[in-house]
């Protein structure tokens, strides 16, 4: 069978820290008095948390030191990390396991391309760091998405091209990467909002088999 690079986002992707996030932003958003929503919060998918702060700060208007700001992105990862701390298995994503199964049976490398600097406790919470061949997370990059950088260099651990790999996002930003970077892009999410990926699926359970028997072979 031939080989290709599966590459996956994690938040949205694999498990849903979204709202873990979206809780410790608005921590701070509401102690700068910055009305900070879930809408708002679609805003940073796939962003790195400095501009994170950047986005929400902007919306308040407010102006802030770096000093402060350096202060409010340690308090915001600090309370992210209690809330995963008491991750667990059952917060994968519905459908996620049975395609890593496939993978990993049909011999697939498989890498991990995130902007979280997280990542890996996360995958060791929730149990499936061994799926991964490779991980490349918001430690080993310097430039965000939709920079495909992160991507790249997860193809390249993998010693695959960037037309052999394929990526699986939740973020605009995400597809845009995986789609300069000349690889097959799978939008997880709203097809509306996903409209420059490749594919689109709402979720892992709508991908069979099938469709992944024919990524490999094309």
């Amino acid at each position: 069978m031939k080989q290709k690079a599966f590459i996956f986002d994690l938040d949205g992707v694999i498990v849903d820290t979204a709202k873990y996030h979206y809780l410790a932003w608005q921590k701070i958003a509401n102690r700068l008095g910055i009305y900070f929503t879930h809408e708002h919060n679609e805003l940073l998918k796939g962003v790195s948390r400095v501009q994170s702060l950047e986005i929400i700060l902007g919306l308040g208007k407010v102006e802030a030191s770096q000093e402060d700001k350096d202060t409010w992105l340690v308090e915001k990862n600090e309370d992210y990390l209690n809330y995963i701390t008491n991750m667990e298995a059952d917060e994968i994503l519905d459908g996620v396991l049975p395609v890593l199964e496939w993978l990993k049976e049909s011999n697939q490398p498989i890498a991990l391309g995130s902007a979280s600097k997280n990542a890996r406790p996360i995958l060791e919470k929730v149990g499936i760091m061994d799926y991964f061949d490779a991980i490349v997370d918001g430690n080993d990059v310097t430039n965000a998405k939709p920079d495909p950088e992160v991507f790249l260099i997860a193809a390249q651990k993998l010693g695959k091209t960037a037309q052999d790999s394929i990526v699986f996002e939740d973020s605009v930003a995400g597809i845009q990467a995986a789609n300069i970077a000349g690889m097959v892009s799978i939008g997880i999410g709203d097809k509306s909002v996903l409209n420059e990926a490749q594919f689109n699926f709402k979720n892992f359970t709508e991908i069979h088999t099938q469709f992944l028997q024919t990524l490999v072979n094309k």
